[in-house]
């Protein structure tokens, strides 16, 4: 592992980064390749997330890689055996022979006389003072995430000091954190505040979900019947592929009915809520969002867990704003005081462009938010760089699999037709139409500035459209708006695209 110089760098070993070397090894085996990784093992999210009853938000046999089944009985698993899963996957392919540690990306600066990235990294060593290191590639896979692990979004309010309690951010759980008999209130109405309240209700005096405004939720079991019936009769790749495909289709099917039929959707959600939850309980006030379903992403309830809290008594949701902090707990805007011993801001995600590394392609800055997304994983005017990036209506890994296998395709071309550089180059009637990542979720509008835009046709145009993906990545051309070149020369030596 001495070689600083490599035909790929993979930026990250979570879920994304040692899915994409599975594929690297398999499709492009003559490749030279490192994993960069900030952090000290393999993970990502489901490393750094420590918090009670961390889980997926989608089900695992299409949260899991397509090439490697999910076997276990639970469909919405928890983080620990996410966590494992990724670990198994590494050492059953020998990826963790390429992983570097500790290094955490700084810089990229493209040269397009050599057709090489330059990457800084800031490496952790046994001294307090971290050492600068840099590594050469052709080309460049970023793996990172589209969030900060530094930082998550904490707002703050009047009168935290005066507070004679804890505040933890969900990001940066305490380890050991002793909420026995303790009053919790959980900031916040998304995924992880969904998923704090029923993990803690039961060990914890009284847990209270405080809310500015409702999040559309689904309840759904986190063992899939229909799956462990396949699974007990066919080989565990093929029953793997059934259930994928059948949850993909259902997924998606419902997806469309909420931009189709919204109304309807509406109504069903509610119902459903319904039969769930106390025959008195307001839904109106706690569970009726002001906007579409899907307009955000939804949040999942396993097994229901968090309305059988509800009428357990052992988890309250209130919803209202707050005034200010006190000692004894959160002031709101109602006048009314929630008692707490311990406050969780479950207040969402920083996003971050690129693992926060600054881009200069020839000694001038490239940021991806001024960007047009090609295909949903490239940007115009960056070469030789694809990032992986999932579904915001389905599982990550959806796409994630899909990236890998085009960036696969791309430098098979390349190599074939004798290309040192590639970069998407939209043709004059392209035009930026929207963001990539199209949801009206809080911190997608406050990270708006990190995210690239999308073109108002392909393959500029980012689909949430799973089998519309599959298509154009695994099947349509690596050439379209692609400007190929050789190193030397390149701008009088472009080559003719050519499939």
């Amino acid at each position: 592992m001495s070689s600083t110089d490599f035909d790929v760098l993979i930026v990250g070993a979570g879920l994304s980064g040692i899915g994409a070397a599975v594929h690297l090894q398999k499709n492009c085996p003559g490749e030279t390749y490192a994993i960069l990784e900030g952090r000290d093992a393999i993970g990502g999210t489901w490393d750094l997330f420590r918090y009670p009853g961390v889980r997926s938000d989608s089900d695992m046999y299409t949260l899991g890689y397509r090439f490697k089944p999910w076997k276990a009985a639970k469909a919405i698993a928890d983080g620990p055996s996410i966590r494992s899963y990724i670990v198994e996957t590494a050492q059953e392919h020998g990826i963790n022979q390429h992983i570097r540690f500790g290094h955490k990306v700084a810089a990229a600066a493209w040269d397009s006389a050599a057709a090489r990235w330059t990457v800084t990294t800031t490496i952790k060593s046994g001294t307090a003072e971290e050492e600068v290191g840099t590594l050469t590639c052709r080309f460049l896979y970023m793996c990172s995430g589209y969030y900060s692990y530094s930082q998550g979004h904490r707002p703050t309010w009047t009168g935290e000091a005066d507070f004679k309690g804890q505040i933890i951010h969900p990001q940066f759980w305490p380890e050991n954190l002793d909420y026995a008999g303790k009053r919790v209130v959980v900031i916040g109405s998304g995924a992880t505040a969904v998923t704090l309240v029923p993990a803690m209700a039961n060990t914890a005096a009284s847990v209270t979900m405080l809310q500015r405004s409702p999040t559309w939720m689904v309840s759904r079991p986190s063992s899939d019947a229909i799956a462990n019936v396949i699974k007990s009769v066919l080989p565990a790749q093929m029953a793997y592929d059934i259930v994928r495909w059948k949850n993909v289709t259902m997924g998606q099917w419902f997806y469309k009915q909420t931009r189709n039929n919204p109304g309807k959707v509406r109504e069903a959600l509610l119902g459903r809520l319904a039969k769930l939850l106390p025959a008195d309980y307001d839904l109106e006030t706690h569970f009726t969002p002001g906007y579409n379903p899907w307009d955000q992403r939804l949040c999942l309830v396993p097994d229901a867990d968090l309305f059988t809290a509800i009428k357990a008594g052992k988890a309250d949701i209130v919803t209202d704003q707050i005034e200010r902090f006190e000692a004894g707990g959160i002031r709101l805007k109602s006048g009314a005081l929630l008692e707490a011993d311990i406050v969780v801001t479950a207040t969402g995600l920083k996003l971050e462009a690129l693992g926060g590394m600054t881009v200069t392609v020839d000694g001038e800055t490239r940021r991806t938010a001024d960007a047009l997304a090609y295909k949903g994983l490239m940007f115009s005017g960056i070469p030789n760089l694809a990032q992986s990036f999932g579904y915001i209506n389905a599982s990550w890994t959806l796409r994630s699999d899909l990236i890998a296998d085009y960036v696969c395709r791309l430098l098979n071309h390349m190599r074939r037709t004798g290309a040192d550089i590639a970069t998407p180059t939209p043709a004059a009637d392209v035009t930026p139409e929207r963001l990539a990542m199209d949801l009206q979720s809080g911190y997608v509008q406050r990270g708006a500035d990190a995210l690239p835009r999308s073109g108002n046709r392909a393959p500029w145009l980012v689909t949430a459209d799973y089998k519309y993906d599959r298509r154009e990545l695994l099947e349509g051309p690596v050439t379209d708006e692609m400007r190929f070149a050789k190193a030397a020369g390149a701008a009088d030596r472009v080559l003719e695209a050519a499939e």
